[in-house]
């Protein structure tokens, strides 16, 4: 698993400032003023920062912005990074700027951060770590990431205190990308399976059920949509009971799909190779718990996720068939390519059916329609409850992760009549991202609160977003930290 860049914390020390090897990172606000750290650095620079804020290229400059000055004269560093931000910055300008100056460490130097003019330190410093970030476990080149950041402030407890959570959350969201990022013949449905069970030792309770245990609880769906490939098929059950006694647990759902080729519905072969990403949901579910376990959240949390691979065979599930579900509903798969939501629908109604959870939360790139409506920008957000998915929304929009409410309703619940079966899976060309909603929704108690992310668009993209490098995204696992923050801690 990619690690985090080792971040420390100090005390200022202007007198280290010369003789730093790497890069020295200064914080200056829109009216230029010089707090004593960039003052130093401007005096052994023989005036450079003054210049620099005094020009009209600084006049022009928007928050989180960086000028790098290349081998400063009077100084080891191999550049000083000026980067302009006001002193109270919060949210998202506080975070560019942490990811913007990773970008120009590019996995290499070594990084003096002089954030004493800085209200929230922790803010850059979460940015900073998010970015930092690339999946070259398969590259044979050696040592092509390496250094370290030392964050200096004159609150070195209270900023580090401030940091812990957050890099927390930074490390979920790199598990999130690697598994995301990870090929299909490296990240075999066994192996994703023994690299959540190794989360025991962060302090979750996890339990692996296999084929054998599937077929006898009744996940007849999931283990249709796996039955083409050689490789097994596994549901994994990941607690972390850091609330009250007792108390109803949240419950977030996962599809794990290590590979889609879309069944005997055989997907074109352009991009097919994308289709390691399928199982991006569920790598969002493991990124959550490993952040809950590593801060030690005060929360019941639960996180299941379904992991098959779906592909064409003499064994594999034919357009047409009829299956049961674990509810006891039947299904005509008339679209093999339409898996996920078979696989979501038996664990769904495990997870209410074993853990009576308060409410619960399903991920999965369910759609290409939902990338037509949203494009790369947002997430779909369905839910049978308003001020449950109101509160997932603020927590969504605080973190910067776009989410974007869509409909629910009986129309188009409608359009999943069969003629044979209880439902189809699929409601024809029309709606496509609603109607696997519905489908879904099926599979939920009335008495559930429960939201369908479908993140097909956001998982994983092809340019950079504002805190990720170009490919998994980890988007989701900050949002839904923040929703156990704020709404499940216990006091």
């Amino acid at each position: 698993m990619s690690n985090l860049t080792p971040i420390s914390f100090a005390e200022t020390d202007l007198d280290a400032v010369a003789e730093h090897v790497g890069r020295v990172a200064v914080f200056i606000d829109g009216e230029g003023k010089l707090d004593p750290g960039a003052r130093r650095v401007n005096r052994l620079t023989k005036g450079a920062i003054a210049r620099l804020v005094e020009s009209e290229r600084w006049s022009k400059m928007k928050d989180a912005d960086v000028v790098s000055l290349a081998y400063p004269a009077g100084m080891k560093a191999d550049a000083v990074d000026v980067v302009r931000l006001e002193r109270g910055a919060k949210g998202m300008a506080a975070r560019k700027s942490g990811a913007a100056l990773a970008k120009t460490r590019g996995g290499k130097a070594d990084m003096l951060m002089l954030c004493a003019p800085l209200r929230q330190p922790q803010e850059v410093v979460f940015g900073f770590a998010m970015r930092d970030y690339a999946f070259e476990e398969h590259k044979t080149a050696e040592n092509t990431r390496s250094g370290a950041v030392k964050v200096m402030h004159g609150k070195v407890a209270e900023t580090e205190a401030a940091c812990g959570a957050l890099l927390a959350v930074a490390d979920g969201a790199h598990m999130c990308r690697d598994l995301t990022n990870e090929p299909a013949n490296v990240l075999t449905t066994a192996n994703y399976a023994e690299r959540l069970k190794e989360m025991e030792s962060l302090g979750l309770k996890v339990e692996v059920l296999d084929e054998k245990a599937l077929a006898k609880i009744g996940m007849r769906t999931l283990l249709s949509v796996g039955q083409g490939s050689d490789s097994q098929s596994y549901v994994v059950v990941m607690r972390w009971d850091g609330g009250k006694k007792d108390e109803a647990p949240l419950a977030l759902v996962g599809k794990g799909v290590v590979f889609d080729t879309g069944g005997i519905s055989l997907k074109p072969g352009a991009n097919m190779g994308d289709m390691t990403m399928d199982m991006g949901g569920s790598a969002v579910v493991a990124g959550v718990m490993r952040t809950l376990a590593l801060r030690g959240a005060k929360a019941n949390v639960v996180g299941l996720v379904g992991i098959v691979e779906n592909m064409p065979s003499g064994n594999a599930t034919r357009p047409g068939d009829v299956v049961t579900t674990l509810k006891g509903d039947t299904v005509e798969n008339l679209n093999t390519d339409a898996e996920g939501r078979l696989v979501l629908c038996d664990v769904l109604w495990y997870a209410q059916e074993t853990y009576k959870p308060a409410a619960m939360i399903d991920l999965a790139t369910l759609t290409g329609a939902i990338i037509t409506s949203l494009g790369h920008e947002n997430a779909g957000v369905f839910s049978n409850n308003t001020s449950f998915c109101n509160d997932f929304l603020k927590a969504a929009e605080a973190e910067g992760e776009g989410a974007w409410r869509m409909p629910l309703g009986e129309a188009y619940d409608d359009l999943l009549k069969s003629r044979i079966a209880d439902m189809k899976n699929i409601g024809g060309p029309a709606a496509g991202s609603i109607t696997a909603a519905q489908f879904l929704q099926r599979f939920v108690k009335e008495d559930c609160p429960w939201i369908h992310l479908d993140i097909a668009g956001v998982a994983s993209v092809k340019s950079e977003t504002a805190l990720a490098p170009i490919g998994a995204t980890g988007w989701g696992v900050s949002s839904l930290n923040r929703l156990i923050a704020d709404n499940y801690e216990a006091e």
